[in-house]
């Protein structure tokens, strides 16, 4: 069966006087998803958010939500949207409680108190519930924000950037909820971060763009697999090294080299295997550093190379 597409951006391109802010971009996301929205400064992720809230139009493309076009069906496809852009505004001299309350009135919401507060227990604010929000910290006010979000009870929730500015206690804090929501309460997430070791944590598909379109995208188990691993060597007489590696089977596994290092792209059994090569053509090996983390492989697409040695093969790949 078919997973349900719950968001497809088909061919979606957004000019600022000439500027392509967004270019030809692609973008499935499923029921179900925790889906990572990721780029570079400038890459088009709010641009994007921006259209497909529909506060923005496109100047070219689709944009399917639920199954549908938005911009013929965008009341109906919006009242299942709960979304944060940018920080959450609030009634600072008034309560959490007041704050839901009256956002419910302005959205036409019928919302008892339980529902609130149920809401404020699903975000860990119920025991602020009666404080003004003006007492809050940052992070409190970002999970009230998405206590706002969520005030309607939507199917998809959008999230631009909802980390920014936390410490690692609010950070902990957000990425909690976000599985929370997902694995309890059913949610599909669309989350646009620039924490990438929190993406990898919690995302289970990814969307990497570069200067506006999409560069890869697929199961994020894809790209940061523990059987294909980006692993530094740090070594002694890097020349001598490479000299002795360009004789081997081991010189079509380098990704990059420096005074100090190589880096190869290895199988998990591999590592091991190498290590004994070096040993055996008396090569001393300082430090065995693996680094199979998203930020890696963020890294190596946005930044050295659109198409770097031994990336795993993508749902979708610009050409």
């Amino acid at each position: 069966m078919p997973q349900e597409k719950i968001i497809e951006l088909i061919e979606l391109s957004k000019t600022y006087k000439g500027l392509k802010a967004v270019s030809n971009l692609n973008l499935t996301v499923y029921r179900g998803d925790v889906f990572g929205f990721l780029g570079p400064n400038g890459a088009g992720k709010s641009t994007t958010i921006r259209m497909m809230l529909s506060l923005i139009k496109p100047t070219s493309g689709e944009i399917n939500i639920f199954g549908k076009p938005l911009l013929k069906n965008r009341l109906e496809i919006l009242k299942k949207i709960g979304a944060i852009v940018e920080k959450p505004d609030f009634y600072l001299y008034l309560t959490a409680y007041k704050n839901l309350e009256i956002l419910a009135g302005i959205s036409g919401i019928k919302v008892t108190k339980k529902k609130i507060m149920d809401i404020l227990e699903l975000v860990d604010l119920e025991n602020r519930w009666n404080s003004n929000v003006k007492t809050f910290s940052y992070g409190m006010k970002q999970r009230l924000g998405i206590a706002q979000a969520l005030i309607h009870d939507p199917e998809l929730i959008i999230l631009d950037e909802p980390t920014t500015g936390l410490d690692p206690q609010g950070v902990k804090e957000i990425r909690e909820l976000i599985i929370k929501l997902s694995q309890e309460n059913g949610k599909t997430i669309f989350l646009s971060s620039h924490i990438l070791s929190e993406v990898q944590m919690i995302a289970n598909r990814i969307t990497i763009l570069n200067q506006g379109t999409t560069v890869v995208q697929g199961p994020i188990k894809d790209f940061i697999s523990p059987d294909n691993l980006k692993v530094r060597f740090e070594l002694s007489d890097i020349y001598n090294v490479l000299n002795i590696l360009k004789a081997s089977p081991w010189h079509d596994k380098i990704l990059t080299h420096s005074e100090k290092d190589v880096s190869f792209q290895l199988q998990k059994m591999e590592i091991s295997r190498l290590n004994r090569f070096f040993v055996e053509q008396h090569v001393a090996v300082n430090a065995i550093i693996p680094a199979n983390s998203l930020e890696e492989y963020f890294l190596e697409i946005t930044g050295k190379n659109n198409s770097p040695k031994g990336a795993p093969v993508s749902e979708y790949r610009n050409k």
